[in-house]
């Protein structure tokens, strides 16, 4: 193992456990050091500070130990196995009528450049480092170790995650086993989860907390369902009685996907209508026609507005002004779910944005929940980055 040695002062952060080190803190490495090798980090002193991946860019090493180690299939099999006893302990592994859940979560279980969703008896592994992805393989023999027979597939979904100056040449495929069913169950809901082509690992699974919370709110109200992707939120409401459901999306293939899942649930059931359109657009046009439905539910849950710290600008701008239409079409007594999963964004900024839509309208409005991540997409207390996800649920009058 080859090391890495810090510059002078460089040390503070990794002392307090956090799971990055920067390209401009390393004062000096071994020669021979290739992308995604696991190196060992040193101060200045030549004190051992933690074994991490290296990688070319802003973040140089993710750490993957504070303690001295082998990272060996016993190291990948007892990370996984505390993130499987955690998902167990939190009642997400095969327990009420649930079978999809996150069993990794990057930094919050110690495994950065990590992710990991289980759909049933498959899991989708994505890397976001060219360590991660060198170990793959070690991986998922570790995966079907520690799941003790729960997880049975493998499939490795990471085109379009890992970085692209790696030149890597990544195809997704399967790394053990192999499967055709694609529907898994979340609280009783079945849902086709499109590993192949879908977006992350096929379904937001981030969101299933939220939209248990929205069916409680569904009963006999008109609801719209912005950026629906596979439909999640718009299923929850059919079930929680909802007296009409639409769902909106840009993207065709989205669509088809929602209406596929709300067969799969609600067959032939004529409250839910899929429109293919620019969510702007759709909301803009709201009320314009005669024929035109009031929404006293709507969801705002709209893919990241700001992916880097230069785009925070631009992407509250875009949140002020969706949240601003949302108030000003929303049937008085209604009831708004809006979100942020940009990570650039924090809560703070997020919150204003919705504040500020909020005055431009006029309406009197109130926070019934401040949502975010699940128990499964656990937040790493030394890497507060983890927190991405942000909602507000408001009674708008």
């Amino acid at each position: 193992m080859k090391t890495i040695q810090l510059r002078r002062g460089k040390a503070a952060s990794l002392k307090r456990f956090h799971p990055w080190i920067f390209s401009g803190a390393i004062a000096a490495m071994e020669p021979g050091i290739e992308e995604g090798d696991v190196v060992r980090v040193v101060d200045e002193a030549d004190q051992f500070l933690a074994i991490g991946h290296y990688e070319r860019g802003s973040i140089a090493v993710r750490v993957l130990s504070f303690t001295p180690c082998d990272i060996n299939d016993s190291f990948w099999t007892n990370r996984l196995s505390e993130a499987f006893k955690l998902r167990r302990a939190l009642g997400l592994v095969g327990e009420n009528d649930n079978d999809i859940f996150r069993l990794v979560h990057g930094e919050g279980d110690q495994l950065p450049g990590l992710v990991i969703d289980v759909y049933g008896a498959t899991a989708v592994m994505q890397a976001h480092s060219v360590g991660m992805h060198v170990c793959r393989q070690a991986i998922a023999r570790a995966l079907l170790a520690a799941s003790e027979g729960y997880i049975r597939n493998v499939y490795y979904k990471s085109e379009t995650t890992l970085p692209f100056k790696a030149a890597l040449g990544q195809e997704n495929s399967f790394l053990a086993g192999e499967a055709d069913d694609n529907v898994a169950a979340e609280y009783g809901l079945k849902f086709h989860i499109d590993w192949l082509r879908g977006q992350k690992t096929g379904f937001f699974v981030d969101q299933r907390e939220n939209r248990r919370l929205l069916e409680q709110y569904a009963k006999g109200r008109n609801v719209l369902n912005m950026f629906c992707y596979t439909g999640g939120f718009s299923v929850y409401a059919m079930r929680g009685g909802a007296q009409l459901v639409h769902s909106v999306d840009s993207s065709a293939k989205a669509m088809d996907l929602t209406r596929a899942n709300i067969a799969l649930n609600f067959p032939d059931d004529a409250r839910h209508e899929g429109f293919a359109e620019d969510a702007f657009k759709f909301l803009d046009h709201i009320g314009k026609r005669p024929e035109d439905p009031v929404y006293d539910l709507i969801v705002l849950d709209p893919p990241a507005f700001a992916k880097h710290k230069d785009a925070v600008h631009n992407a509250i701008k875009g949140y002020t002004r969706l949240n601003a239409i949302a108030f000003e079409k929303i049937k008085k007594g209604g009831i708004l779910f809006t979100f942020s999963c940009s990570q650039a964004v924090n809560k703070e900024q997020f919150r204003l944005a919705v504040f500020t839509a909020a005055a431009q309208s006029g309406r009197h409005v109130r926070i019934l929940h401040q949502l975010h991540q699940p128990a499964d997409h656990p937040i790493n207390i030394y890497h507060p980055e983890g927190e991405y996800l942000k909602g507000l649920v408001l009674y708008v009058e």
